[in-house]
This record gives C-alpha cells, structure tokens and sequence, in this order.
C-alpha cells in the first residue's frame, strides 16, 4: 500500500513539474526570441570547434561530441542553423562557418542512396540561397532535386525512401513528407514541372496510405514495388506497429502545411489540421507540450520526451495558424508559444558553453534501437530556431 502511495505522489510531482514550466511567469516573446538568439549565437560558436574536418554535428554523450559523414541524413541541419543565426545577427563569422558548412555537404547535390536529399540540401543550401541570391547555390538546389527524383517510383506512385532489405520491399516513411519542399521550390523555380508533380502524387498516396482515421501516422509502410499493393503497415522508430510515434506525427503536421502552401489543396490544409488537433488533444501530451518520444510510450508520464518533437511541431503549428482563423489559429498559435517558452527554460535549454555547443536537451532519436535517448539532437535546434524565426516573422 505504501508503495501505491509513493508512486501516486511520484506521478503529481511529475506531472506538476511540467505544469509548472507551462505556467510559470513569462517575459515577453520578442524578448525571449531576441535572447535566444544572442545565446545561441555564443553556443553555435562552441559547437563550431568540436566538429572535426569532413563531418557534421549530430549530437553529444557521454561527454563526447558524435559528428557523422556528410551522407547522414542530418547533414544539413547544421548550415541551415547557421544561417537561421546569420539571419538574426548579421554575425560574420557565423556566415564563414554557414559557408564552410556547405562546401562539405555539397557532393551530396548527386547522392542518391536515400530519400533525405531534402534535409540535407534545402535546409542548408535553400536557406543559403534565400539569404544570399547565389546562383551557385539555387544549382545545387535544382541538382539535388533530380537526384531526388530519381527515387520516385511510379508503380507505388512514391518516393522510396530506404533501400530493399532484409526488413523491408520498397519501404516509404512519413519523414519523407519534408523532403517534397525541395521538389516544389525546385519546380517553381525554374526546375522540370516533374518534381512538383512527384512530390504532389507522393502526398496524395501518404494521405491514402499512411493514415488512421483519427489522422495519426504509421512511421513506415510497406509497399510490393511491383504492383504497389501495401505489404504492411509498421514503424521503425515508434512504440509499436498501431502506436503514434511522436516525431512522425510532427513530421506529417508540418509536410501537409508546407505541401498546402504550394499546392493551396484544401485537402491538405484539411489533413494537417486533422493532425493538429490529434497531437494537441491527445490525453498523453504533457503540459508543456513536449511530447513522450511515443504518445503511446510504456512507461508515461515517465517516458523520455522529445525535444525535437515538441521544436517540429512548434514550427510546424505556427505556419499552420498562418492558414486558420478565429478560434483555431489562436490554438494554433497558444500551443506554439507554450511549446517555445518549454523548449527556452532550463528545463530544455542548455547553457552556454554545455551540452557539446548543442541549444537543446533531451531529444530522442531511436528508442527501440536504444539510439540517441536523450540527448541533443542537430536537427532539435534546427526548427527550434526556425520556430524563433517563424513567431518573429508573422506574430510580432
């Protein structure tokens, strides 16, 4: 009975703490983006001088900083940040250190080994080209969306996304819903219609395919790769096979809103809110909005959270109130903020000099693998900067 007890009072402390992050007294936004933003600054530039020469950041453990070839689907996050800070500080060396960034990764512009061409080459090379005009970097962009293209596979109408293994036929992954961004500023920026094309038949089979009634996500479905047929319906990185792993649900939040705003196809701005509502109405969301790595984790409220989660989903929810109105954008937008004052409190954010030169705390990568379990993640900082860039740009 006392044990009973024990646990009960474990369970309200733990659930008070994060109610305690969501409520505390808040500073202004403009001033929270504003400090952000000079801190992150200070800590990219620690970060910058633990990553050896040819590789790119991924994490920090046990003391030690883990960095990766630039074939690693994350190999872009770390330029894109950078020139999300350039953006903000106008900081020179920070636009040297962008600059070098992208010379190690662009080889990628023709690698075709996996589907994450647009991690790698639009969040890097397509932020260096917004802020920039270089047309040496829209070419690589324009390059790397045929490489691309060439994973499209017209008997299952999609992307593959991994390669045939021991595990999977022609497997397709709701991570690959972020890839289409390049294809469709590809097309709509000089590039073939055929990207844009592939990417829009792409989201039309996710939506039939990847979906459960209540809008949550598998992580992977299956397909036979020579009549298209599904084989299974299963995940990778979640719970279980019939569970929403967190990160999936957020990358399927924020690819059907980016795919409405190329395509302006209601049922996409339909699905994405569909998504929305799932992940925010969920009984398993904390407090503070950042999710368990899996809404239907073993082990809540004790499960570990997702800081990349809760940074995707922040961003993501912001360019989705940029399509709603009335009471739904203000959802939309509360959620964001709740989400964003969590992810700058100590509770999330590291301190200068701390954590490798990572911003964030407490991501998960992989739980089932037993890979990446809470620590910082590269791409956790990533849209958490833009989620600080995208608030300043159309709430402030």
């Amino acid at each position: 009975m006392m044990i009973i007890k024990r646990f009960k009072l474990i369970i309200l402390i733990t659930l008070s703490s994060s109610f305690c992050i969501a409520q505390a007294p808040k500073k202004p936004m403009a001033q929270l983006i504003n400090e952000e933003f000079k801190f992150a600054l200070d800590q990219y530039k620690v970060l910058a001088k633990n990553i050896p020469a040819g590789l790119t950041p991924q994490s920090f453990a046990n003391n030690k900083s883990i960095n990766h070839d630039i074939k690693w689907w994350c190999s872009g996050f770390y330029s894109g940040s950078l020139w999300y800070l350039y953006e903000q500080t106008k900081d020179a060396s920070i636009k040297q250190e962008a600059e070098k960034a992208l010379k190690v990764i662009e080889p990628n512009q023709t690698y075709t080994g996996h589907h994450d061409l647009g991690f790698m080459m639009y969040c890097s090379f397509g932020n260096a080209y917004r802020l920039t005009g270089k047309p040496a970097y829209k070419q690589v962009i324009q390059r790397s969306a045929e490489s691309l293209s060439t994973r499209y596979r017209p008997n299952i109408k999609s992307i593959q996304s991994w390669n045939k293994n021991q595990y999977w036929e022609c497997p397709v992954i709701i991570d690959n819903m972020m890839n289409l961004e390049m294809l469709n500023w590809a097309s709509e920026n000089g590039g073939s219609p055929k990207y844009k094309d592939i990417a829009i038949t792409h989201s039309n089979t996710t939506l039939k395919n990847h979906f459960r009634d209540d809008f949550s996500s598998y992580h992977v479905i299956d397909y036979n790769p020579e009549t298209g047929a599904v084989l299974r319906k299963a995940t990778w990185q979640g719970a279980a096979n019939c569970s929403a792993w967190s990160r999936g649900q957020g990358w399927a939040l924020y690819g059907y809103t980016m795919m409405y705003r190329f395509t302006k196809n209601e049922a996409y701005l339909k699905q994405a809110k569909g998504i929305a509502h799932f992940i925010l109405n969920h009984p398993n969301l904390p407090a503070d909005k950042i999710p368990f790595w899996d809404f239907d984790a073993q082990g809540i409220p004790f499960a570990k959270r997702d800081a990349s989660a809760g940074a995707l989903i922040a961003s993501a929810l912001l360019e989705l109130g940029q399509f709603s109105s009335g009471d739904e954008k203000a959802e939309f937008k509360s959620a964001a903020e709740t989400m964003i004052y969590a992810l700058a409190s100590p509770a999330y954010r590291a301190k200068l000099g701390e954590n490798g030169g990572f911003l964030l705390m407490h991501s998960t990568g992989a739980y089932p693998l037993n890979s990446e379990i809470d620590v910082p993640l590269v791409y956790a900082d990533y849209y958490y900067l833009e989620a600080l860039l995208r608030y300043k740009k159309w709430y402030l």
